[in-house]
């Protein structure tokens, strides 16, 4: 059985984690320091076209997967594969097959998990960016600033997501139990969403729970220094709202993550992959951020169609020795989740609302 924690990767994790830690953070430097160096309102046409583009790395990626995904665990032989898929629960038949063809059925069975994980925790980001568009509306955030508050808090994401996958995998690798607290977590998670689907939620910064705390332990100051998080004032350094803010949007996230990576365990047990799926899904919030920011009110039908994607994966953690015994496999998965979200973009452009427009 192969280890999960970071402290005991193999040298072929260790070599293809840092790989693509390097990348990611390349990305990242890339858009932060270079292409996005000064600060500016992002226009509903750069965020489409940069959606395209991280959508595009994340689909890339998928290719690489199905073709060398057998490289991430360093697999040598049969017998590897058949652990691998006996630790993580991949629904795949090596009986009476060659190395060579076991080694193609775990790659693409890899790559459909990875591809169904993004697609998954994607549309789950949907939420919370209509969480993050309140936060800023709520706090007054300039817009202008908005591109340097994500980033930032991306970045904070991905270290929190990293801990959150792999602190989760060694608990169900050694307490499988906790998958079906995964389940029901996401079967209420879902209901509940669905039956709140339209109760206009508010954000009042003064009560909020973070604002109080931060408050109370650490000097504020009263009021917005362009895009500084924190300023010297009199000689004592001091937080600003913007950091605040920052903050709110980390803590918004970790939130969202106890939704998000228990549901993308539905599919793979992998820990790589859903850390690799959630990355690419975080990393193309932002400029999903500015899209939605613009047709927030067009897809109208999203949030049931996410409360009723949490439900059924709730539903199929709770069923998945069932389901294995039927033949359910990771395609099947990927074609449910691409056919509710499907139905919910249809319904919304079929049946839009009479005050719905798009705002480009």
């Amino acid at each position: 059985m192969p280890t999960i924690l970071l402290l005991n990767m193999n040298s072929n994790e260790s070599i293809v984690f840092s790989l693509f830690i390097i990348l990611i953070l390349s990305i990242l430097f890339i858009d932060l320091g270079i292409l996005n160096k000064k600060n500016h309102i992002v226009s509903f046409k750069e965020a489409m076209l940069w959606t395209i583009v991280w959508v595009g790395i994340s689909i890339g990626f998928y290719f690489f997967i199905t073709n060398f995904g057998n490289l991430i665990h360093g697999i040598k032989n049969l017998d590897d594969i058949k652990n691998l898929a006996i630790a993580f629960q991949h629904p795949i038949n090596l009986e009476s097959v060659s190395f060579e063809d076991a080694i193609i059925i775990y790659n693409e069975n890899l790559g459909l998990e990875y591809l169904t994980g993004y697609l998954i925790e994607y549309a789950l980001s949907i939420d919370n960016v209509f969480v993050m568009i309140m936060i800023f509306a709520a706090f007054g955030v300039e817009k202008i600033y908005y591109h340097r508050v994500l980033f930032w808090g991306i970045l904070g994401a991905i270290v929190m997501r990293f801990l959150f996958i792999f602190l989760s995998s060694t608990l169900i690798q050694h307490f499988s139990w906790i998958l079906y607290i995964f389940g029901v977590l996401l079967v209420f998670t879902g209901i509940k969403m669905f039956v709140n689907r339209n109760k206009e939620e508010k954000i009042n910064p003064e009560k909020h729970t973070i604002v109080k705390f931060m408050s109370k332990y650490f000097p504020v100051y009263p009021k917005y220094v362009g895009k500084k998080f924190w300023v010297r004032d009199h000689g004592k350094l001091s937080i600003t709202p913007l950091f605040i803010v920052l903050i709110v949007i980390e803590f918004t996230d970790v939130l969202f993550a106890i939704d998000s990576v228990p549901a993308i365990f539905s599919v793979t047990k992998d820990p790589y992959i859903v850390f690799f799926s959630n990355v690419f899904a975080i990393i193309g919030l932002r400029s999903l951020f500015f899209v939605l920011m613009n047709v927030i009110n067009y897809f109208h039908y999203l949030k049931e169609g996410l409360a009723i994607l949490l439900t059924i994966i709730g539903v199929k953690i709770l069923a998945h020795h069932w389901l294995e015994q039927i033949g359910f496999e990771t395609k099947h998965s990927l074609i449910l989740v691409v056919a509710i979200l499907g139905i919910s973009i249809i319904a919304s452009i079929i049946f839009p609302k009479k005050d719905g427009k798009l705002i480009v």
